[in-house]
């Protein structure tokens, strides 16, 4: 499905999970996007970072923004798959396969409360590595933690685009893995950030509760209304 030249995966929560066990299960490689919004206009305007997210085997929609923009083309995807459901989903399922995992990025703090809550909550899956996400200089070093660490899963919180940039210039040095980019996924695994709780999420308004608990974001959230525009100007070009 394309919005605005991002082809998302035209699939459910389940169908990828399935998709990705098998790829393990196999010891292929697989880059998982999840897409925004945010991220859909930043590829709009960043040509190189647009050809990074064309290298990706899987771009899942994650923002209501983009499952809306998909409904304004009547192409509606079929669901809104959330990148830390995803995560969450798929460490569960390292916890029952006692799969290999490396952790990048964040701060060091944020690793530091992280890591033993994933011990304590998956204590059957093997936290193969972890590094924070500040090694500018550091590079190789950080590459060959990860090479070595042959991991099945490797979960890149870098923030966009560098997230995607670092996967895409990487996953040719690796045997296997399945490598994601997750955002700010880890602090609230840490406990530093809280989700938005059920009742949020369920009427779609997580961008609202995360905008009223960082008002920093404010800026960020400007990329919504500009997206819901073009997608109107986009329908209205392929009706002519």
């Amino acid at each position: 499905m394309d919005i605005l030249g991002v082809e998302f995966d035209f699939t459910t929560q389940q169908e990828i999970l399935n998709i990705l066990q098998d790829k393990i299960e196999r010891n292929k490689k697989a880059f998982v996007v999840t897409a925004n919004p945010e991220i859909v206009m930043y590829a709009n305007k960043d040509p190189q970072y647009m050809h990074t997210l064309q290298f990706a085997n899987h771009i899942i929609a994650d923002g209501v923004g983009v499952i809306l923009g998909s409904k304004i083309v009547r192409q509606p995807l079929p669901e809104r798959i959330a990148g830390f459901d995803l995560m969450i989903e798929l460490l569960s399922i390292a916890n029952q396969k006692g799969l290999r995992v490396f952790f990048l990025g964040a701060s060091e703090q944020t690793l530091e409360k992280m890591i033993p809550k994933i011990k304590r909550d998956y204590p059957k899956l093997v936290i193969a590595g972890y590094h924070h996400g500040f090694f500018k200089g550091h590079e190789h070093k950080v590459k060959q933690m990860v090479k070595e660490a042959k991991a099945d899963l490797v979960f890149v919180a870098l923030g966009y685009p560098k997230q995607e940039e670092w996967i895409q210039k990487n996953i040719d040095s690796f045997e296997k893995g399945i490598f994601m980019g997750i955002g700010g996924s880890f602090d609230i695994l840490a406990g530093t950030v809280k989700r938005a709780p059920g009742f949020w999420r369920n009427l779609n308004l997580e961008w609202l509760y995360r905008l009223i608990q960082q008002p920093t974001r404010w800026k960020r959230m400007l990329a919504l209304p500009t997206f819901v525009k073009k997608m109107f100007q986009y329908k209205r070009k392929s009706s002519r």
